[in-house]
């Protein structure tokens, strides 16, 4: 078994890299993908770790693309620091969502909730701090119940501490991860929040511009959801992935290698990824 989507501190989990390579080989895995949003920072601790363990890292990264409604994450393997042109728009990235924090900051603050910058960058350890970091430090000062209750009533889209930070569109996603080496991969596609058949048109036309596979063995979806996605991945030609998309106590029900429990990604999703490499 692998797992293709993991998060460490580097981003927004809770655990060291090395930790995850730990927790990759505690839960029996070949291989697993350190993902982290926007950020490759982490790859070469948790290389090192794993080769102590016997396990693969599959290198990559997690981006955040424009789009007018739902969530478009793109999952990009196979890339690195020093994978360019991608590697380089991701410091960009990072930049503009260090911009941002302050402002979110001063929304909540303005709003009357318990929280300063020294906290969620003491939370974050000062790398790649976001909103889970936020999330985290509204938690453990009562303004909200847990992770997920911050977002849903302060830093989720449309919430009163939102703020938009800029994005690549998918399409610049896409072509600096294939230039760059990698595949690129849609992550939990059910978050786009489209009907069957506008999910169908959609994988169609990014399969034409360089999609490499769909995330259809993601951690917290059902079986049916699977085999449906895994059936409109291969009716288009795209690899079927999968993964727990772990990030530790901020995610409490995934965990690496297993989801919730039931999540299976063979080898050969990884087998698939390569072949699709240019």
């Amino acid at each position: 078994m692998i797992d293709l989507h993991t998060h460490s501190t580097i981003s927004d989990g809770s655990d060291d890299p090395a930790v995850i390579a730990e927790l990759a080989a505690a839960a029996g895995c070949r291989a697993f993908a350190l993902t982290d949003h926007d950020r490759l920072d982490g790859i070469p601790e948790a290389r090192r770790r794993a080769a102590e363990l016997g396990i693969e890292v599959v290198p990559g990264c997690e981006i955040s693309c424009q789009r007018t409604s739902g969530t478009f994450h793109l999952l990009t393997y196979f890339v690195e620091a020093g994978s360019d042109p991608l590697a380089s728009m991701l410091v960009g990235l990072q930049e503009a969502r260090d911009d941002r924090n302050p402002f979110i900051i001063e929304r909540l603050a303005a709003l009357g909730l318990p929280i300063t910058m020294d906290e969620v960058e003491a939370e974050s350890g000062g790398i790649g701090t976001g909103r889970p970091h936020m999330a985290a430090v509204l938690v453990r000062n009562g303004a909200a119940t847990s992770v997920q209750d911050a977002f849903d009533r302060w830093l989720g889209k449309g919430r009163p501490g939102y703020v938009e930070k800029r994005k690549l569109t998918v399409a610049e996603a896409m072509s600096a991860g294939r230039a760059s080496g990698g595949v690129p991969v849609v992550a939990h596609p059910l978050s786009l929040g489209l009907a069957p058949a506008e999910l169908d048109s959609t994988l169609g036309e990014l399969a034409g511009l360089g999609l490499g596979g769909v995330e259809c063995i993601y951690g917290r979806y059902s079986p049916e959801d699977r085999e449906g996605l895994a059936a409109l991945a291969r009716s288009h030609g795209l690899a079927v992935t999968g993964g727990s998309d772990h990030h530790g106590t901020y995610k409490l029900d995934l965990s690496v290698g297993i989801g919730t429990g039931d999540l299976d990604v063979p080898d050969s999703a990884l087998e698939d990824l390569r072949a699709r490499r240019r």
